[in-house]
C-alpha cells in the first residue's frame, strides 16, 4: 500500500469509528485544502470522496492533470457531473450505495447557505458540518509527517539550505544589491533545482523596510543588504511541501540597542530550539522566549512558530496563546522564529525548520544571522 493509500485508510478508519458513511474534501477557489494533495498527490481544484470502508473518488476540473499526477481509486472528470459539487455527491451516494439516512461528512468551512444546498439536493442523507469533521482530522494527521514525507523535507531542506548559501554570497559579492534582485533570484533558482514555487510571496526588506514583521510590499527596488539591518523570508515548496526559513543581513558594526536585539534573538532562538522534544508543550516554548525579552523590556509581536507541511502554517502552532494545547510528538515539524523590530533600528529574525524525533530534534534547515 502506498503512502497515499495509507492516509486514506487511517482517515477512513476514523469515519468508520465516527459512524459516518463517506467524506467530502473540497479543493476550490476560496475553499482552498491542499488535504487533496495529501490523500492523492492532486496539486489541487478537485473534490475528493472517501468512504468509511476506504473507497476513493477524486473529481478533478483538470482531468489529464489528475490522470498524470494522482494516485486514486477511481478519477472521474468534474464535467461528468456539470460541474456541480451537488451533483458528484449524488452521484457518488448513488455508485456507492449510501443506505438512507447515511451520515456524510463535510468540511468545517463550508458555508452554511452550501449545506443548506446538500440537504435540499441530498435529502435522503443527514449531513454533517462541525468542528470535528474529517477536514480538523486530515489537519492532525498532516501534522505528523510520514516516513514519505520526511524525504521530501530532507531534500526541500538541503536544497533551501544550498540557496541560502549562494544568496548570501551574491549579496557579499555584490551580485545581490536590491530587495528585487533577491527575490527574483530565488524565484530562478528554485525553478532549476526541480521545485515548483515559493512557499509564500518572499519578503525581502531592506534597512528602510525590515522593522515590519511582514513588509509591504514584500519587496520592492529598495536597497538590501545595505548599513543596517535586512531581513529576507522565503521558502521552497518541493513535490508540494514547503520549507520557511530567516535570514537576517547585518552591514556595519551593531552596537546599543540594535546589538541587544540582535543579541536578544541569538539567545531566544538557542534556547527554543534546546526545549524542543516529544512531551513539551508548544506554548511552554513560547513561553520562554516571552520570558526572556521580556526581562530586556522588549516585546516579540508575533508567534514563536507554526509548524509547517503542504502550506506554509500549519499545525502545530508554537505560540502563547491559552488556546494552544498542542504537545510536540514525534514527526512534527515546526519553525523558530524569534523577532525583535523597531521602527527606527529595523529588525531582526532567525528562523529554521525543526523536525522532532524521539528523544529530541534534528534542526532541518540552517539559516543564520549574516554580518557582512
Amino acid at each position: 500500500m502506498d503512502a497515499f493509500a495509507r492516509r486514506r485508510h487511517t482517515l477512513a478508519a476514523d469515519l468508520k469509528a465516527r459512524g459516518l458513511a463517506l467524506a467530502l474534501f473540497e479543493d476550490t477557489e476560496g475553499r482552498r485544502d491542499p488535504s487533496v494533495r495529501y490523500f492523492t498527490g492532486h496539486p489541487g481544484d478537485a473534490l475528493l470522496f472517501i468512504a468509511a470502508d476506504g473507497r476513493s473518488v477524486l473529481v478533478p476540473w483538470d482531468i489529464n492533470m489528475a490522470n498524470a499526477m494522482a494516485t486514486v481509486d477511481l478519477i472521474i472528470a468534474y464535467t461528468d457531473f456539470g460541474r456541480s459539487v451537488y451533483g458528484a455527491m449524488k452521484a457518488i451516494i448513488e455508485r456507492w450505495a449510501i443506505p438512507t439516512g447515511g451520515r456524510i461528512d463535510l468540511p468545517t468551512a463550508t458555508p452554511y447557505l452550501n449545506y443548506i444546498e446538500f440537504v435540499e439536493q441530498c435529502p435522503d442523507h443527514d449531513f454533517v458540518c462541525a468542528e470535528t469533521s474529517a477536514s480538523q482530522k486530515a489537519l492532525a494527521m498532516r501534522a505528523v509527517k510520514d516516513e514519505a514525507e520526511l524525504a521530501i523535507y530532507a531534500m526541500v531542506s538541503r536544497i533551501t539550505d544550498e540557496l541560502m548559501d549562494d544568496i548570501e554570497a551574491g549579496v557579499r559579492a555584490g551580485d545581490l544589491t536590491t530587495e528585487t534582485e533577491v527575490a527574483l533570484f530565488i524565484e530562478r533558482e528554485l525553478r532549476e533545482r526541480d521545485c515548483e514555487s515559493t512557499g509564500f510571496d518572499t519578503i525581502a526588506a531592506g534597512p528602510t523596510r525590515s522593522f515590519g514583521i511582514h513588509a509591504f510590499p514584500s519587496y520592492s527596488s529598495a536597497g538590501f543588504g545595505d548599513e543596517g539591518l535586512s531581513i529576507l523570508d522565503f521558502g521552497l515548496v518541493y513535490q508540494g511541501y514547503t520549507s520557511d526559513v530567516t535570514m537576517t543581513f547585518v552591514r556595519g558594526k551593531p552596537e546599543g540597542r540594535r546589538a541587544e536585539m540582535i543579541s536578544l534573538v541569538y539567545r531566544a532562538y538557542n534556547e527554543a530550539v534546546a526545549m524542543c522534544a516529544p512531551g513539551v508543550k508548544s506554548r511552554d516554548i513560547a513561553l520562554r522566549v516571552e520570558a526572556i525579552f521580556k526581562e530586556k523590556g522588549f516585546v516579540m509581536p508575533h508567534g514563536l512558530g507554526h509548524g509547517v507541511g503542504l502550506e506554509a502554517h500549519e499545525m502545530p502552532p508554537v505560540n502563547t496563546r491559552e488556546s494552544n494545547t498542542w504537545v510536540l510528538e514525534p514527526g512534527h515539524i515546526i519553525t523558530i522564529e524569534p523577532g525583535l523590530y523597531d521602527l527606527e533600528l529595523g529588525g531582526v529574525r532567525l528562523e529554521n525548520d525543526v523536525l522532532i524525533i524521539e528523544g529530541g530534534h534534528v534542526v532541518l534547515t540552517h539559516s543564520r544571522i549574516v554580518q557582512l
